[in-house]
Order: structure tokens, then C-alpha cells, then sequence
């Protein structure tokens, strides 16, 4: 027997439970339940005598004898009521429910241990349905002082599934495979941080002996959990690194110095410079590039991924930019073409509204090469698009593009390009090397100088008017405001009325011809988008009424004002990017949170942690703590952080420490070979077969 065997082998799990426990917890296997973890654990290690009770509502454990039974009649039906007492007193074990087997199995003058919650009434102590079993059987078990408490559901309490039958099922799937538990870490691994072994670990991550031993069996399992994540994805990383060969450029040539001197708009800063470098490094190595580019909103990552591109023309080679949505691909397409309008290098956007004639035109100048720079959307991607020689491809706002998609863009050369992803938001460092591993990090972490910060208020709906009032005061000055209206999915209708709402209100204080306003939402055509985007940008507008369709990148440098209606409504990440939408030029810009009164305590941190810091990277980390790290980043669809016992926010260090010995590890022995690692080897092999990991990281 071995622990790939499904649940049914365990006495007592018949196939319609095994049936009812997969759907509703996922456990299929014995080894699916020796991982499924308790989430909290009742402390028995104390025995309380009736004299040492205290009148409050814990959960007690105590030792004594039945002297009497008696069922005392109450307003609807009765109570059985036993007299429970021990060498310092007496107190009362009370059964509403199930009367007559009890009266029949209670045994009389025999020791029991009891437990349960306590209750104090009329200056007399009494456990109601307490949990009860003799002192000769108590001896018997595999007795842990703290008991465990798994997660549940109401389906599988009410099919009879308690706590006590999953506890059950536990022990005995921990009785039958105890031998067969196979150690999956070196023993000098072991010897380095005075880790239990792996048997004593899941017994007492399930059955604890005490406090530390529990502490000792969940910082093992949490370390080999993240161990062997890590191990992972640098195995990958290091697949790429050797196997796919990257284009090299080895020549910083003319249209990168010509650039560099004459039509970078301002001096770079130091963390530009930093990162350009890293690249550089990157592209000459011969290596395939596979780089993670961090920066906050506005910090310049559009410069650095230019000269990126810039090196590749210089090699002969073509780049091309991959954007999420049509509005912020051509808003790189302008911002690109207007930075190389002095130079002879051709700029073409590709996007869906893109007409045929125009696209078979782009489609020939890829192929013949007369190309140099793409930018596009997901109609990069399309089996017609056809490069010479792609030698860079630029993904902005990775988060908003599936795996599948990237890949395409890996098999449009023969060569794999380099890659260089982009994302403006910002992930902490602890689930940046969860989820990114296998890329190398690069991060921008001053903005330009010149640059203020933008100053946040709060304020609830009841300042309507003194926010009004501080937006004309701003038009008056010349300068633009935008108005952001939450879009949730779910009710698509009722958000729609919000924004005409809000549109109708917004038009009423502020009426033409002295001021005019925009107005852009999902459902509109992108035409018509475009349309009233390019009056905002032009500036014949001076309020964009929006949904958070402007959330990625559209750059106003006159747009000083940021207004986010029912602001309690979107995630941190989320109103960070937007407030990342004015600050672009050189005046003081603002944003104010609207919200209701009713605030959730969440809510109350998120607006909090806005007003308080325009630090991308402390709010991704306030984000974490708030949302875990599943929703964040999209992470679920990465599939990658499936954890079942280790907290990417809270285990901060032990995955440091996973991820270091998983480094030194490979870099003596990348192959896993040496007899001291054959742990290690096998138990990876394992994994690798059963995990998803691979076909979701690209």
C-alpha cells in the first residue's frame, strides 16, 4: 500500500463519502489528507479539578465519576441532567438531544474524562453535550494533548462528517502509512536548521505533543513546501538559461548613442541607469533574456524598454511591444514615434481596429525587415503576424496577459527573442520570488526628478460640494480632472447607472459652454473611446468622466486632479494605479477618495495606507496582508501558489531561507546526482509529475 491510493482504502470511507469529501475539500488521495492541515487546535494539555472552575466560557477538561442521572422537565420536553463530581466537588453534564442512548450508555461510579465548553448559571457549573470517554479508553489512543480542528463545510456537517470522523480518518491514515513516509530532505539539510524528520512532522503537525513540537513539525513542512517550489522554478530558470540560447547583442551602436545624446528627454536617474545595465548585461551574455522590470507608476520604465529596443535595431534585429488594452498600446505608439520622430527608424500599432489594408502593409514591412519597431495589442499574437527577426518583444502590464499568450510570442523566431516584462505593480519581494522565480528581477525604485508627490485626502460623500468647488478652483488654473466610477463585473447595469449618474450631476455643476466634459465607459465603441480620450488629451476637455478603463496608462501631463467615487470599492492595488494617472508633469497634483460612511475595517486600512504613502511597494505589501496572495497579481491563474501550509505573506523568512538553500543546492549539484541528495531527487521527481507548475509558468 502507498499513499497514492485514494481514500476509500482508509476502514470506514465509503465511496459516496469519499465522493462527498473530494468535491467539497479536493482530497482524493491518503496523501491528500495526511496534507490537509487543522486550522486552529484545542488545548487538553491542562486538567482542571471542579474546585479550580472559573465562571467563563472556556473549554475545560476534567477528571471524575457519574453518582447520580436524573431527566428534569422544561418548558418544551426535558433534559437529562448527570451529577459529575471529583475529590473537590460536584457539577452537572447536561443532554437536550439523544436522551435515551445516552441514559443507556452512561456508566455509573466509572472515572471519565470530560470535556467541553463551560457554563455558570445560578452559582452552579455545568458542560452541556460534553465529549466523553472512559479513563481506560482515554489511556488506549494516540493521544494528543491538543487536538486538531480541520476546515470544514456545511454540506459535510451535515452528511455527519464531524471534526471527530476527519480526525479519525487522520489517525488512521497516520496509523497505516506511518513506516511508508519517505524523508524528502538532504540530511545535511536536516543538520543546518535541527529540522524534525519528515514522520515526526506530520504526526505533530496533526497530533502535537506539545506547543514547540508543533511549532518544530509546521516551520518544517512550511520550509520544504516553499523548498520545493523554489526548486522549481530555478530548475527552470536554469533550463532556460542553458538550453535556449539567446539572439546576442553584442554592439551598442548608432541609433542607441545617437538617442542617448541628443533625444533622451531628461538625464535618466540612477535606478534607470542601474537596470539599463542589468539588461545590457543580459542581451550580450548569449543567454536567453527573461527579466521582470518593476517600476511604480511614472518612474520611466517606457525610456528604459525604448533603449532596450534601441540595442536590438543596433544588432539587426527587430522589437516589438505587446500593450493589454488598445488605448494604452497607441498611447506607447505616440509616445514612441514622437521620441524617435528625429531619427530614420520606422514605428508601426497593430491593434484590432486596425484597417486590412493597413495591417497586409505592417504584415510586409515585418517580413522584409524595413519594420524596426512593433506595437500592439493581442493582435500581435495572430498567426499572419510574421517577424524577420524578432530580436526583443516588450509585454507591459504582465499581469493582464495569460501564459499562453506569452509563449506565442516565444515562437514567432527561430531564435527565441529576449523578453522583458513590465508591470507598474509593484509585488512584494517574498511573492515576487514565489511567483516569478524563474525570472530575473529588475526593479526602478526613485522617480524622475521633478517630480511631486501627489497629495491624497479622504473624504466622504458629504463634502460633495467643497470637492466641486476645489475642482474649479483647479480648471480655473488650466488644469484637466479626472472622475472614476468603480466597475464591478457582477452588476455591469447598476454600475452603468452609477456613472450616468454621476455624468448628469458632474454636467449640472459644471455647465458648458464654460466647461466641457468627457465621458468614457466599457460599453461605449472603441472608436468613440478613442474619440473622447483624444479630446481629454488634447485638452478641449477639462473633466474625464470614466470607469476604470483609464486604470493602465493613459499620460496627461496637464491632468492634475484625481477624484475616485465609492472609492471603498476598489482594491489598493487598484486606486494606486489610478492615482498614478496625474502627477505626470511638473505642477502639484491631487486625489481624493469619496466614500460612504459605512466602511468596512478593510476598507478604513485601504484608504488609510493611500492618504499615508505614494510608496507602490508598501501598498503592494499592505495589499498582501489584506487580500493574500492569491488574488493579488492574478496570482490563481499562474496556479502556483496552491500552498497548503506554508503563508507567502507570514513566512516571509523561511522562504528566503527555502530559496537560498535551493540556490546553493543547484549550484553544486545541478543535476541532483549525488547520493546526499537522492531525497531531495526523488521527491522532486514526484512532484514534477504530479504538479501543474510547468505547463503555468512560460
Amino acid at each position: 500500500m502507498n499513499l497514492t491510493y485514494p481514500i476509500t482504502y482508509i476502514k470506514g470511507i465509503s465511496v459516496q463519502r469519499a465522493a462527498l469529501i473530494y468535491t467539497e475539500l479536493g482530497i482524493k488521495t491518503c496523501n491528500d489528507l495526511l496534507y490537509f492541515f487543522p486550522f486552529r487546535y484545542i488545548d487538553k494539555t491542562t486538567f482542571y479539578t471542579v474546585k479550580e472552575l472559573q465562571p467563563n466560557t472556556s473549554e475545560v477538561q476534567i477528571v471524575g465519576k457519574i453518582t447520580q442521572v436524573k431527566s428534569v422537565a422544561q418548558k418544551k420536553g426535558s433534559r437529562l441532567v448527570a451529577t459529575f463530581e471529583d475529590a473537590t466537588g460536584t457539577m452537572e453534564l447536561v443532554w437536550f438531544k439523544g436522551q435515551k442512548w445516552i441514559k443507556e450508555a452512561l456508566k455509573m461510579n466509572e472515572p471519565y474524562v470530560v470535556f467541553g465548553k463551560l457554563n455558570h448559571y445560578n452559582g452552579r457549573f455545568s458542560i452541556p453535550h460534553p465529549e466523553m470517554e472512559t479513563v481506560a479508553a482515554y489511556k488506549k489512543k494516540l493521544q494528543s494533548k491538543m487536538q486538531p480542528v480541520y476546515p470544514s463545510t456545511e454540506k459535510l456537517t451535515n452528511s455527519g462528517i464531524s471534526n471527530k470522523l476527519m480526525r479519525t480518518y487522520v489517525q488512521k491514515v497516520l496509523q497505516q502509512f506511518y513506516e511508508n513516509i519517505q524523508e524528502s530532505l538532504s540530511q545535511e539539510i536536516i543538520g543546518d536548521f535541527q529540522f524534525i524528520s519528515k514522520r515526526d512532522a506530520l504526526l505533530n503537525a496533526h497530533f502535537p505533543k506539545s506547543q514547540e513540537y508543533l511549532t518544530k513539525a509546521q516551520h518544517r513542512l512550511k520550509f520544504e513546501e516553499l523548498f520545493f517550489i523554489q526548486l522549481q522554478l530555478l530548475t527552470k530558470k536554469l533550463i532556460n538559461k542553458t538550453k535556449i540560447k539567446g539572439v546576442v547583442f553584442q554592439n551598442v551602436g548608432t541609433h542607441f548613442t545617437t538617442f542617448y545624446d541628443h533625444y533622451l528627454p531628461f538625464e535618466l536617474t540612477n535606478a534607470q541607469k542601474r537596470v539599463l545595465k542589468e539588461i545590457r548585461k543580459d542581451v550580450a551574455s548569449g543567454a536567453h533574456m527573461n527579466r521582470l522590470l518593476q517600476g511604480d507608476v511614472g518612474s520611466g520604465k517606457t525610456i528604459v524598454a525604448l533603449l532596450s529596443m534601441l540595442l536590438a535595431i543596433d544588432n539587426g534585429f527587430q522589437a516589438t511591444m505587446m500593450a493589454p488594452t488598445e488605448i494604452l498600446a497607441t498611447q506607447h505608439y505616440h509616445a514612441i514615434s514622437e521620441l524617435l520622430s528625429s531619427m530614420n527608424l520606422k514605428v508601426a500599432l497593430l491593434t484590432g481596429s486596425v484597417k486590412a489594408k493597413k495591417r497586409r502593409e505592417i504584415h510586409q514591412q515585418l517580413e522584409d525587415g524595413s519594420l524596426h519597431i512593433l506595437i500592439g495589442t493581442h493582435a500581435l499574437l495572430e498567426d499572419k503576424v510574421k517577424y524577420k527577426n524578432l530580436g526583443i518583444a516588450i509585454i507591459d502590464e504582465q499581469h493582464r496577459f495569460g501564459v499562453a499568450q506569452r509563449s506565442k510570442l516565444w515562437k514567432k523566431n527561430t531564435t527565441v527573442p529576449h523578453i522583458l516584462v513590465m508591470t507598474a505593480t509593484p509585488i512584494p519581494r517574498t511573492l515576487a520570488m514565489s511567483v516569478y522565480g524563474d525570472l530575473d528581477i529588475s526593479v526602478i525604485d526613485e522617480l524622475p526628478p521633478g517630480r511631486k508627490e501627489v497629495k491624497t485626502v479622504h473624504r466622504f460623500d458629504r463634502n460633495r460640494l467643497s470637492v466641486f468647488k476645489f475642482m474649479k478652483d483647479e480648471i480655473d488654473k488650466g488644469r484637466q480632472v479626472y472622475v472614476v466610477y468603480p466597475l464591478i463585473q457582477e452588476s455591469e447595469a447598476m454600475d452603468y447607472k452609477d456613472l450616468m449618474d454621476g455624468y448628469e450631476s458632474i454636467s449640472r455643476e459644471f455647465p458648458s459652454p464654460k466647461y466641457q466634459i468627457s465621458i468614457v465607459h466599457g460599453q461605449m465603441k472603441p472608436a468613440d473611446k478613442e474619440y473622447e480620450m483624444q479630446r481629454f488629451v488634447k485638452g478641449e476637455t477639462q473633466i474625464m468622466v470614466a470607469t476604470t478603463v483609464i486604470e493602465v496608462g493613459v499620460n496627461v501631463p496637464n491632468a492634475s486632479v484625481m477624484i475616485i467615487e465609492s472609492s471603498e470599492r476598489f482594491g489598493l492595488s487598484q486606486l494606486h494605479q489610478l492615482r498614478g494617472r496625474v502627477g505626470r508633469g511638473a505642477d502639484q497634483s491631487y486625489c481624493v477618495l469619496l466614500s460612504s460612511y459605512k466602511l468596512s475595517e478593510e476598507g478604513k486600512t485601504r484608504l488609510k495606507t493611500m492618504v499615508e504613502t505614494t510608496d507602490g511597494f508598501k501598498i503592494a505589501e499592505v495589499d498582501l496582508k489584506l487580500r493574500g496572495p492569491g488574488n493579488l497579481m492574478g496570482t490563481q491563474q499562474s496556479g502556483v501558489l496552491n500552498l497548503k501550509i506554508a503563508d507567502v505573506v507570514k513566512d516571509g523568512q523561511i522562504l528566503v531561507a527555502a530559496r537560498n538553500t535551493a540556490i546553493s543546492l543547484l549550484q553544486e549539484d545541478s543535476n541532483l546526482s549525488k547520493p546526499s541528495n537522492a531525497n531531495i531527487k526523488r521527491a522532486y521527481s514526484v512532484l514534477s509529475k504530479n504538479s501543474k507548475i510547468w505547463s503555468n509558468i512560460s
